[in-house]
Protein backbone atom coordinates (compact mmCIF):
# COMPACT_ATOMS: atom_id res chain seq x y z
CA UNK A 1 0.00 0.00 0.00
CA UNK A 2 1.49 3.33 -1.02
CA UNK A 3 1.46 6.51 1.04
CA UNK A 4 -1.45 8.06 -0.86
CA UNK A 5 -3.70 5.02 -0.34
CA UNK A 6 -2.69 4.90 3.30
CA UNK A 7 -3.59 8.57 3.73
CA UNK A 8 -6.99 8.03 2.09
CA UNK A 9 -7.72 5.06 4.36
CA UNK A 10 -6.55 6.98 7.40
CA UNK A 11 -8.96 9.78 6.47
CA UNK A 12 -11.87 7.42 5.70
CA UNK A 13 -11.38 5.35 8.86
CA UNK A 14 -12.33 7.77 11.59
CA UNK A 15 -15.20 8.18 13.98
CA UNK A 16 -17.78 5.42 13.95
CA UNK A 17 -16.31 3.69 10.89
CA UNK A 18 -13.06 3.30 12.87
CA UNK A 19 -14.98 1.77 15.78
CA UNK A 20 -16.74 -0.68 13.45
CA UNK A 21 -13.42 -1.69 11.85
CA UNK A 22 -11.81 -2.10 15.28
CA UNK A 23 -14.72 -4.29 16.44
CA UNK A 24 -14.43 -6.57 13.39
CA UNK A 25 -10.66 -6.77 13.81
CA UNK A 26 -10.89 -7.49 17.52
CA UNK A 27 -13.77 -9.98 17.20
CA UNK A 28 -12.16 -12.01 14.43
CA UNK A 29 -15.41 -13.51 13.15
CA UNK A 30 -18.25 -12.22 10.94
CA UNK A 31 -20.84 -9.97 12.58
CA UNK A 32 -24.35 -8.97 11.59
CA UNK A 33 -25.57 -5.38 11.42
CA UNK A 34 -27.53 -5.83 14.66
CA UNK A 35 -24.51 -7.30 16.47
CA UNK A 36 -22.43 -4.29 15.46
CA UNK A 37 -25.21 -1.92 16.51
CA UNK A 38 -25.54 -3.55 19.94
CA UNK A 39 -21.81 -3.84 20.56
CA UNK A 40 -21.13 -0.21 19.72
CA UNK A 41 -24.39 1.17 21.15
CA UNK A 42 -25.41 2.85 17.89
CA UNK A 43 -28.84 4.50 17.86
CA UNK A 44 -30.17 2.26 15.07
CA UNK A 45 -29.11 -0.62 12.82
CA UNK A 46 -29.05 1.76 9.84
CA UNK A 47 -26.06 3.59 11.38
CA UNK A 48 -24.17 0.30 11.69
CA UNK A 49 -25.21 -0.68 8.15
CA UNK A 50 -23.98 2.64 6.74
CA UNK A 51 -20.54 2.24 8.29
CA UNK A 52 -20.27 -1.42 7.31
CA UNK A 53 -21.10 -0.50 3.72
CA UNK A 54 -18.49 2.26 3.84
CA UNK A 55 -15.92 -0.33 4.91
CA UNK A 56 -17.07 -2.56 2.03
CA UNK A 57 -16.47 0.29 -0.42
CA UNK A 58 -12.95 0.68 0.97
CA UNK A 59 -12.33 -3.03 0.38
CA UNK A 60 -11.72 -3.81 4.05
CA UNK A 61 -14.95 -5.71 4.73
CA UNK A 62 -17.01 -8.15 2.70
CA UNK A 63 -20.69 -8.99 3.07
CA UNK A 64 -21.40 -12.70 3.04
CA UNK A 65 -24.04 -13.90 0.59
CA UNK A 66 -25.69 -16.23 3.09
CA UNK A 67 -26.74 -14.68 6.38
CA UNK A 68 -25.72 -11.13 5.52
CA UNK A 69 -22.88 -11.05 8.01
CA UNK A 70 -19.87 -8.82 7.44
CA UNK A 71 -16.35 -10.15 7.73
CA UNK A 72 -12.96 -8.52 7.62
CA UNK A 73 -11.17 -9.01 4.30
CA UNK A 74 -7.89 -7.26 4.98
CA UNK A 75 -6.10 -5.84 7.97
CA UNK A 76 -4.47 -2.48 7.54
CA UNK A 77 -1.86 -0.98 9.80
CA UNK A 78 -2.84 2.67 9.82
CA UNK A 79 -3.18 5.18 12.58
CA UNK A 80 -3.01 3.72 16.04
CA UNK A 81 -3.12 0.15 14.64
CA UNK A 82 0.57 0.49 13.79
CA UNK A 83 1.25 0.21 17.50
CA UNK A 84 -0.82 -2.94 18.11
CA UNK A 85 -0.12 -6.65 17.69
CA UNK A 86 -2.96 -9.14 17.31
CA UNK A 87 -2.76 -12.46 19.13
CA UNK A 88 -5.90 -14.46 18.43
CA UNK A 89 -8.80 -12.20 19.34
CA UNK A 90 -6.69 -9.96 21.56
CA UNK A 91 -4.93 -6.77 20.54
CA UNK A 92 -1.93 -5.68 22.56
CA UNK A 93 0.17 -2.54 22.30
CA UNK A 94 3.58 -3.39 20.90
CA UNK A 95 5.17 -1.69 23.90
CA UNK A 96 3.44 -4.16 26.20
CA UNK A 97 5.82 -6.92 25.10
CA UNK A 98 8.84 -4.66 25.54
CA UNK A 99 7.60 -3.70 29.00
CA UNK A 100 7.08 -7.32 30.06
CA UNK A 101 10.46 -8.38 28.66
CA UNK A 102 12.40 -5.56 30.33
CA UNK A 103 10.55 -5.97 33.64
CA UNK A 104 11.08 -9.73 33.78
CA UNK A 105 14.82 -9.42 33.14
CA UNK A 106 15.09 -6.51 35.56
CA UNK A 107 13.42 -8.56 38.30
CA UNK A 108 15.52 -11.61 37.45
CA UNK A 109 18.68 -9.54 37.80
CA UNK A 110 17.54 -8.10 41.14
CA UNK A 111 16.57 -11.47 42.59
CA UNK A 112 19.16 -13.85 41.15
CA UNK A 113 22.23 -12.02 39.92
CA UNK A 114 22.76 -9.05 42.21
CA UNK A 115 24.85 -10.29 45.10
CA UNK A 116 26.03 -7.09 46.75
CA UNK A 117 25.36 -3.38 46.53
CA UNK A 118 28.08 -1.71 44.45
CA UNK A 119 28.19 1.41 42.32
CA UNK A 120 27.78 -0.70 39.17
CA UNK A 121 24.75 -2.46 40.62
CA UNK A 122 23.25 0.90 41.60
CA UNK A 123 23.60 2.05 37.99
CA UNK A 124 21.92 -1.15 36.73
CA UNK A 125 19.12 -0.79 39.29
CA UNK A 126 18.38 2.80 38.28
CA UNK A 127 18.76 2.15 34.55
CA UNK A 128 16.54 -0.95 34.63
CA UNK A 129 13.83 0.84 36.61
CA UNK A 130 13.81 3.78 34.18
CA UNK A 131 13.69 1.57 31.09
CA UNK A 132 10.85 -0.55 32.49
CA UNK A 133 8.90 2.53 33.58
CA UNK A 134 9.23 4.11 30.12
CA UNK A 135 7.99 0.95 28.37
CA UNK A 136 5.03 0.61 30.76
CA UNK A 137 4.16 4.27 30.31
CA UNK A 138 4.18 3.91 26.50
CA UNK A 139 2.14 0.69 26.63
CA UNK A 140 -0.56 2.36 28.74
CA UNK A 141 -0.52 5.51 26.58
CA UNK A 142 -1.04 3.52 23.36
CA UNK A 143 -3.68 1.33 25.04
CA UNK A 144 -5.71 4.45 25.81
CA UNK A 145 -5.69 5.42 22.11
CA UNK A 146 -7.84 2.44 21.12
CA UNK A 147 -11.38 3.33 20.07
CA UNK A 148 -13.17 1.55 22.92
Amino acid sequence: MNVEDETKLDYALRGKAWKVYWLLLKNGCPLSVREVQRALHFSSPSVAHHHLERLCELGLVQKQDIGGHYSLVSEVKIGVLRHFVKLGKLLFPRYFFYAVFSTVFYMAYLTMLMQNFTRENLFIIIFGAIVSAIFWYEAVRVWRLKPF
